[in-house]
């Protein structure tokens, strides 16, 4: 049995909102027993007020030095992005990773920035990086992921809830997700990005028959 992802467009969501509400608002009808509800993790965050302003900020000159050594397409390649990391997981914390990284490369290690660096290393978004309105702002990763996709899967009564950091790179990375599913399977569906970037406002996809297809791949 082959999956159908159905994207949920929604409403602009703010930190006013309940995540697990506004999931079982737009869904409800939609998700059953045997489905997967994924979401994505900006929006998340975002509901959870895990947000600030570039004006709100200032930049070391740490900040300023650092994210020269981030590729250009990667969230911490600018001040802001650099200095929101260093803010949550310690200025030195971050400069010893990058150094750490970059020695692990000359040697064929790969990934070690985003190992060392604090989880929200891999989970930062930049300015514009996330939809309107808030592609003004600096989104940090979610606050207890794990327990927001169980929460959602006792409100919904699905097979499995999970979080997933999905971009239109080809990347898909599993931020949380309910035991018994298999996540990683989830997450090479969303490889498309159903979400969407920018003003598509659909931060919520079904993953329709998920447990049955789950149990053919094994």
């Amino acid at each position: 049995m082959n999956v159908e992802i159905v994207p949920i467009t929604t409403r602009i969501l703010t930190p006013k909102d309940d995540i697990v509400e506004i999931i079982d608002r737009y869904t409800r009808r939609i998700c059953g027993p045997d489905d997967v509800i994924t979401v994505a993790e900006s929006v998340v965050a975002i509901t959870q007020g895990n947000i600030i302003r570039p004006d709100e900020m200032e930049i070391s000159n740490l900040a300023k030095i650092c994210c020269r050594f981030i590729p250009d397409y990667g969230s911490l390649a600018t001040p802001h992005g650099m200095q929101a990391l260093m803010e949550k997981e310690g200025e030195w914390r971050v400069t010893f990773a990058l150094i750490g990284g970059f020695l692990g490369k000359l040697i064929g290690q790969r990934g070690l920035f985003y190992k060392w660096g604090g989880r929200q290393a891999a989970l930062i978004d930049d300015v514009t990086g996330t939809m309107p309105p808030f592609d003004k702002c600096v989104v940090y990763g979610p606050e207890e992921p794990d327990k927001v996709v169980a929460a959602l899967k006792s409100r919904l009564n699905c097979f499995g809830a999970m979080i997933a950091d999905v971009n239109d790179l080809k990347r898909s990375r599993i931020v949380a997700a309910t035991p018994g599913m298999n996540a990683q399977l989830a997450s090479d569906l969303l490889i498309d990005n159903p979400f969407g970037n920018a003003s598509q406002k659909r931060p919520i996809c079904v993953l329709k028959n998920f447990r049955q297809y789950q149990e053919q791949q094994k």
